[in-house]
């Protein structure tokens, strides 16, 4: 279970922080709130009842807090008491947050009501406690409680971050540095952060890590031998927990508006909050100011009946049987006979052997102190079997011992079964082999010793383990494990985050440090650019030329004036062309690529559907079936290409009614089966739009005879 905690921000929305610094277009509140927003919405992305948060605004125009009649706490109103926060609470706090008419507002007496706050809340439970100032150090401070504040908060545990705002130090003016002084001494006492703005925004770019507590996948007995037979058996409780585990990036699930609250107008909103359970009601149940509605899935489940309307009828599934794929049969195992399959285990760790240690791994993870010393003074892993619940598959781990500085443990991995391992052959990368046995060690697919030698001078080039700078300037490794994130994980964290607060204003581009390694040093590639060229040259690179464009026709042509066609006036008309039986596909292909009018593609695409004909025609038995199906299918992509799916489409219709009346020489039914095999039915309009028939009809063309 992750920690409770407790955060109250105090933001400074006085007059002054209207201002505009830094050349920047937004205001010094819009900047500053780009941190306090990152790490609200933060906290409400955990969606943890626990995780809680307070908002007090500092130097308002009202007062509105517990201690506003005193004096010295006028001008802060609490904006957002400790609790959880969900989104439509952060969309209604999102217009509180505006710049005031006012300077007047002491930030002592903030962290005063924010330390109220956290010790209503809290009481004497255990939570992490945290108050964090954002100001520009401007107003009125009394610094005379700053002892007795101090001891409050070591006493609760609170963790006090301040965040001044300045754009450069020299332009503090003489109020700001003493407020700023009195602040530093607060932290100092305290033992808390004060750092700058700046570098608030600039941390917002490195990706947070989320901390887990891990939880057991096994509490049981690590044994060896038997311990109810033998007394000598070894016998260790011990605790199974996972080393490394893959975070997941965010999901989305499905929602639909809620028909009560549209009355026909449709939601222009970009989020919206599904309410948790709550008192018994489940999820998703609609809620007066809920506009969604979560979507449940139901199954059911049907055989064929045909007594029942539609030809089918629903059935249990308590009236189910499982069944095992055998071959093309499923074979039928009752739930008494299903036990059989199961292989009754009991919980537990058992080694069952012991082989010798590679020395290839010398770092094991997980050890047990008992068993570690053991193993690693006799250079030993252990082979255990792992079951780790009741009547569960066991599976075979390697215990790999680990000596480390804090701790002593067992790395678990485990082996697969023989039926588990796949053993795949390629042929090799330094020969080829010829048909008669012949290995050949110089051949075009091969790579030739000059453009070895470059490749190898490239990579040289190209480098990274020393093409990084420390903080000290001095090279390092380039791409460090500990400064790699998921791109993909934090870039949609932070969209989300984002487009919660800000519901209609684009997503930002993602953070520097989660596209940094997506392509090579700009160094490197300037070194090694030499190098790339020769291994060019030497391996024959040549541009591939463009894909050549699609023959589709013009539906709009444009024509003259006076309406008059002036290539037939001049005499250019295209010659026609005859397709012949024994080159036929290449000629019509060559026919529609010179094709300059629909009456040449339609003369064409005849010609090669009476060759078709002819050909299943005059063939004996099914020998020519084959060359009439390609034929028929080149033609149909060729129409699909120019969009012309009707010129096929009646093709198709008098070629079923002819094989399918026997007016092609006899019995053709076979040809017909071997177009319904290929799908080579009609082009329907989900293919290719100038299409006028659709997807059920042509399904209905395929499967009626």
């Amino acid at each position: 279970m992750a920690d409770k905690e407790a955060t109250v921000y105090i933001i400074d929305l006085g007059k002054s922080m209207g201002a505009k610094h830094g050349g920047r277009r937004e205001t010094d509140l819009d900047w500053a709130m780009t941190y306090i927003w990152e790490k609200i919405t933060s906290t409400v992305a955990l969606d943890r009842k626990t995780a809680t948060l307070g908002v007090v605004g500092l130097r308002t125009d009202r007062t509105e807090n517990e201690l506003g009649e005193q004096e010295g706490f006028h001008n802060i109103s609490v904006f957002e008491e400790i609790g959880q926060l969900l989104l439509p609470g952060l969309k209604e706090l999102r217009p509180k947050i505006k710049v005031s008419n006012t300077d007047d507002g002491d930030a002592i007496s903030a962290i005063v009501i924010a330390i109220q706050m956290i010790s209503t809340y809290c009481k004497k439970l255990k939570y992490r406690r945290k108050i964090i100032l954002v100001t520009d150090g401007r107003g009125g401070m009394d610094g005379d409680d700053i002892p007795q504040i101090t001891e409050k908060m070591k006493s609760d545990g609170i963790e006090l971050v301040v965040v001044p705002y300045a754009e450069k130090r020299e332009e503090i003016d003489k109020g700001q540095a003493a407020n700023e002084k009195i602040l530093q001494a607060l932290v100092d006492e305290c033992d808390g952060v004060f750092g700058t703005m700046q570098q608030a925004i600039e941390e917002l770019g490195m990706p947070r890590l989320k901390t887990t507590r891990p939880s057991p996948s096994y509490k049981g007995q690590l044994t060896l031998g038997s311990p109810n037979l033998f007394d000598s058996a070894m016998c260790i409780d011990v605790e199974r927990y996972p080393r490394v585990m893959v975070r997941r990036p965010l999901t989305a699930s499905n929602y639909v508006q809620r028909s009560d609250l549209s009355n026909g107008h449709g939601s222009i909103q970009s989020s919206a909050t599904v309410l948790p359970d709550a008192g018994g009601v489940d999820a998703g149940v609609p809620h007066p100011q809920n506009p969604l509605a979560s979507v449940h899935n139901s199954r059911t489940y049907q055989v064929v009946d045909e007594g029942a309307p539609g030809g089918k009828r629903d059935v249990n599934r308590d009236d189910l049987a499982k069944g095992y794929e055998y071959g093309r049969t499923a074979v039928h195992i009752s739930e008494s006979d299903l036990n059989v399959t199961k292989l009754e285990t009991q919980p537990g760790l058992e080694i069952i052997g012991f082989i010798p240690w590679a020395m290839t791994n010398t770092k094991a993870i997980m050890a047990l102190s008992s068993l570690i010393h053991a193993l690693f003074e006799l250079e030993s892993y252990a082979v255990a079997r792992l079951v780790t619940k009741t009547d569960k598959e066991p599976v075979i781990t390697l215990l790999a011992p680990s000596i480390e500085i804090d701790y002593e443990c067992l790395l678990d991995v485990q082996l697969p079964f023989t039926e588990d391992v796949r053993s795949y052959k390629f042929p090799p990368l330094d020969r080829v082999t010829t048909v008669s046995g012949k290995k050949i060690t110089e051949h075009r697919n091969l790579p030739s010793d000059p453009l070895m030698k470059a490749m190898g001078d490239y990579v040289d080039r190209m480098d990274l383990s020393n093409a990084g700078k420390d903080d000290d300037g001095n090279n390092c490794e380039y791409m460090q494990m500990a400064d790699t994130y998921s791109p993909i994980l934090h870039r949609i964290d932070q969209a989300v985050r984002w487009r919660a607060v800000h519901p209609t204003e684009p997503v930002p581009p993602p953070y520097e440090i989660l596209t940094r390694y997506s392509k090579p040093p700009e160094s490197l590639v300037a070194k090694s650019k030499h190098r790339l060229e020769k291994v060019m040259a030497a391996a024959d690179v040549k541009k591939v030329p463009p894909k050549a464009k699609s023959r589709k026709r013009a539906r709009n042509e444009v024509k003259p004036l006076s309406g008059l066609d002036v290539g037939a006036l001049l005499g250019s008309k295209q010659k026609k062309v005859k397709l012949s039986k024994e080159n036929a596909i290449p000629e019509f292909r060559q026919t529609l690529d010179t094709a300059e009018s629909l009456d040449i593609i339609k003369d064409a695409a005849k010609q090669l559907s009476t060759i078709i004909e002819s050909q299943i025609k005059d063939s004996f038995a099914d020998q020519g079936y084959q060359s009439a199906l390609e034929k028929l299918r080149v033609l149909r992509e060729e129409m699909i290409e120019t969009e012309e799916p009707g010129v096929y489409n009646d093709f198709a219709k008098i070629l079923k009614k002819k094989l399918l009346g026997e007016e092609l020489n006899g019995d053709r039914r076979e040809m017909w089966w071997h177009i319904k095999t290929d799908k080579l039915g009609l082009i329907p309009k989900s293919v290719s739009s100038p299409s006028n028939v659709t997807d059920d009809a042509a399904k209905e063309f395929l499967s009626s005879r």
